[in-house]
């Protein structure tokens, strides 16, 4: 593995997303003199909050999983996850709800979800769930020490006993056929398949390899954090504080200081300079900010999203914390989103409703029915051309009928009453993830296409530019998503100190 060459005492670390904080605290914790930049007020990046009205919105990911790898940042600096934040299990990881009027629970207990399936789709099926839950697990195992939990330089980096099992296990072909072949109904085969959008990518052109997304919350479970998924960046910011990691929010950096191949320091956008040995660099578009970084030709970036968060006076009654709306069309719908250019003609959503498990996220009833806070994130377009976008579509005009399309359909769909009860509202489409600094306006950065995944993604440490500098978040290994820049985080600090792991 190639690591930064040189004095690496003084480290800068630009950006306080989950990417940066899980660097900052393994630096610090390998005895970095560590100071973090955020352009914004407070941590968190696209791990957002608003708060409002006794709602506490989050205005980014919606689905925590895999909380052992906060436990592994903090530890990094000698802390411990439950001292620093409260993990609520979730019993039932999603709902699914069916365009034909089915339901089905995905409890976290595989025996309970097994049952589940049988009510449903029947014995048969029920029995292939389970061999198919094994078979995700055995192939998360593969894949966590072959592409995703190490820094890869070169495709002969996979040369390793575990790709020929991954090969042998079908992780290379199409994961539509890959869930296909596993079960005969199609409503699980839409619950195993519709996870590939999270990597950017159809499930009928998604490697089955991808199918792994859905370990890491249907195999492996789900948790709320208490106070909202900003907490997790919160808790991560507030342990490296104590533990001497330097933040200057509300603080943008306006140019890396460069002189014969190497940064020397970070000049602020009110001309302050910070002395720097290396630089950690997690923005979206790092060419923006990094002179001589090489850039993809033809770079294929994920479908982006219109997310609509609400604070609403509803009962609600009988909602799960995650449901998956499944429109009646499917292969259809990822034409439009990743081909097309199109809005969905028939939505397939993402309805999380945390209040039902975390109550002081919204205000209590007084005189009327309890407050709830929604999330509901409806796949859209990106902004780029090349990927399957269209940045024709005007949003500014578009935005207001949409949210009411939005509304309508769940109305439809079993959220009674909505449209009338809403109170505090956020709402953030292509247009606007463009506006934060997110490339192609979506904040699922590159898709996971074969040529822009494992050591063909753009590297932690590139080969080109300053040889100080090393990046981090959504846009380079492993990938997109709250555990993958978590694991990006730690394979950036490990091309400053060494491979380190406890």
């Amino acid at each position: 593995m190639r690591t930064v060459p040189g004095p690496t005492d003084r480290i800068v670390v630009v950006g306080a997303g989950l990417a940066g904080l899980s660097a900052a605290l393994r630096l610090r914790g390998a005895g970095r003199d560590v100071t973090v930049v955020e352009r914004l007020p407070g941590p968190g990046g696209r791990a957002g909050r608003i708060a409002r009205d006794g709602y506490v919105l989050d205005t980014g990911p919606s689905v925590f999983t895999a909380p052992e790898l906060v436990a592994d940042a903090l530890a990094a600096v000698g802390e411990k996850l439950e001292e620093r934040l409260t993990l609520l299990p979730l019993a039932t990881t999603y709902r699914a709800q069916f365009a034909d009027g089915s339901a089905l629970d995905v409890p976290a207990d595989p025996d309970a979800f097994a049952a589940e399936v049988e009510r449903l789709c029947g014995p048969a099926e029920a029995a292939a769930l389970r061999r198919y839950l094994a078979e995700l697990a055995s192939l998360y195992r593969l894949q966590l020490s072959t592409f995703i939990d190490r820094n890869l330089d070169s495709p002969l980096d996979l040369l390793r006993p575990e790709l020929l099992a991954l090969a042998r296990q079908g992780g290379f072909g199409r994961l539509s056929r890959h869930v296909g072949r596993r079960f005969a109904d199609d409503r699980l085969r839409r619950l195993f398949s519709f996870q590939a959008l999270y990597a950017g990518v159809s499930p009928f052109r998604a490697v089955a390899a991808y199918a792994v997304i859905a370990q890491l919350d249907i195999g492996a479970g789900v948790w709320h954090p208490a106070g909202g998924i900003s907490a997790v960046p919160a808790a991560l910011a507030a342990a490296a504080a104590d533990a001497g990691v330097v933040f200057r929010y509300g603080t943008a950096v306006q140019r890396l200081d460069v002189a014969r191949g190497r940064v020397g320091g970070v000049v602020l956008d009110d001309g302050e300079r910070l002395p720097a040995d290396a630089v950690v660099v997690t923005a979206d578009r790092a060419d923006a900010l990094v002179p001589g970084l090489p850039t993809r030709r033809r770079p294929v970036y994920s479908p982006s999203c219109v997310a609509l968060q609400l604070g609403v006076r509803a009962e609600l009654p009988d909602h799960a914390h995650h449901t998956i709306s499944f429109g009646a069309a499917w292969d259809g719908v990822f034409r439009e989103l990743t081909r097309d250019g199109r809005i969905m003609s028939d939505p397939s959503l993402l309805v999380s409703m945390p209040s039902v498990t975390d109550r002081s996220l919204a205000p209590d009833s007084g005189d009327g029915p309890p407050g709830q806070v929604l999330s509901v994130v409806a796949p859209a377009p990106n902004l780029d051309p090349r990927s399957g976008g269209n940045p024709s579509i005007d949003w500014e005009r578009l935005t207001p009928r949409y949210r009411d399309e939005i509304l309508g359909v769940l109305e439809r769909r079993g959220w009674t009453g909505l449209p009338d009860a809403v109170e505090v509202e956020h709402l953030d489409t292509p247009l606007s993830w463009a506006a934060q600094g997110m490339a192609a306006g979506t904040p699922f950065a590159l898709a996971h296409t074969f040529g822009q995944t494992g050591p063909f993604r753009p590297r932690t440490l590139p080969r080109r530019g300053p040889g100080n500098v090393v990046l981090a978040g959504s846009s380079v290994q492993p990938g997109v998503g709250v555990p993958m820049v978590l694991v990006s985080g730690r394979l950036a600090a490990e091309r400053i100190t060494g491979t380190v792991r406890t």
